[in-house]
């Protein structure tokens, strides 16, 4: 298969942009005949008509407009490329690409990531939510640098990655003030009986909160099992159950969502880890998150 060859691409985008071979060469400082060759050589490379005459003009084939289409994103993120370079490095913006898994609370997330957004360098940060598998298929693509979890790396999955401990709380239980007057006893006993929102089966809390109930004597009704905590804490926000989230946030969930802590069981733990495909991290922005969470 032939290699693209990149001054062929931009003798050819020129010509399309400047509508003639004439003005392509008045712009590019090289003569027609030498523009005319080289197109002819890139048409014959890859066996494909790019241009077809009308008259004394040129019109782009149906072959030449989906290679301008790609010329033109090339030729952008080039001139993207070179002024960004041409930036002092303290000036440039640092990239972050941050998987987080659905399992992990949105404020978390945050606060978890809130050291790299000190940095002393401009930060520009994608976000990616979804489960943990596709988010490691994605990190072992070096498509991610890291990413966030509720969980070490399962060890069934064949990814060389390593795990970055960053953070444990114990858990709290929220409702809304109506339910909480619907179930006035004590806590845990309030959970008896009691609709229960509960994390879906992928995270790591689920299990441990399920043995703590069993251990207590209490017997919830499961009214909901989500994935998302987002949406868990949402729906109860709306009275449909009582609900679970890390007691390092309790104040927030309890502004953000307007209910109220029923009480904590500091026998839970939930715990979160930064995972990268470094054993060392060099990243600054994940280094910046790894070093922040400890202290």
């Amino acid at each position: 298969m032939p290699s693209l060859n990149y001054k062929h691409l931009h003798y050819f985008w020129s010509v399309a942009k400047h509508g003639s071979i004439i003005e392509a060469s008045r712009h590019l400082h090289i003569t027609p005949q030498t523009i005319s060759a080289q197109l002819n050589l890139f048409e014959e490379t890859h066996g494909e008509k790019l241009f077809l005459k009308s008259g004394r003009n040129l019109e782009l084939s149906e072959s030449g407009r989906m290679v301008l289409n790609y010329a033109n994103e090339i030729f952008s993120l080039g001139q993207e490329l070179e002024e960004v370079l041409q930036l002092h490095p303290s000036s440039r913006s640092l990239f972050l690409r941050v998987g987080i898994s659905d399992a992990v609370p949105k404020t978390i997330a945050h606060k978890l990531l809130e050291p790299a957004l000190q940095l002393s360098q401009p930060l520009r940060i994608n976000c990616q939510e979804g489960k943990i598998g596709d988010l490691l298929a994605e990190l072992a693509a070096h498509k991610l640098d890291v990413v966030i979890s509720d969980a070490p790396m399962p060890a069934m999955l064949n990814v060389r990655a390593y795990n970055h401990f960053l953070l444990q709380s114990d858990i709290s239980f929220f409702a809304s003030p109506t339910l909480i007057a619907q179930h006035p006893q004590p806590f845990p006993f309030c959970l008896h009986e009691a609709p229960l929102l509960l994390q879906g089966e992928d995270t790591a809390v689920r299990l441990k909160l399920l043995q703590w109930l069993n251990a207590a004597g209490v017997n919830p009704i499961i009214a909901g099992e989500f994935d998302d905590a987002a949406l868990m804490m949402a729906f109860g926000k709306a009275g449909v159950g009582f609900f679970s989230a890390p007691s390092s946030i309790a104040e927030l969930v309890e502004q953000q969502y307007q209910v109220n802590r029923v009480g904590n069981c500091p026998e839970v733990l939930d715990h979160f880890y930064a995972i990268s495909i470094e054993r060392k991290i060099s990243h600054p922005a994940v280094l910046a998150i790894q070093q922040g969470n400890r202290q």
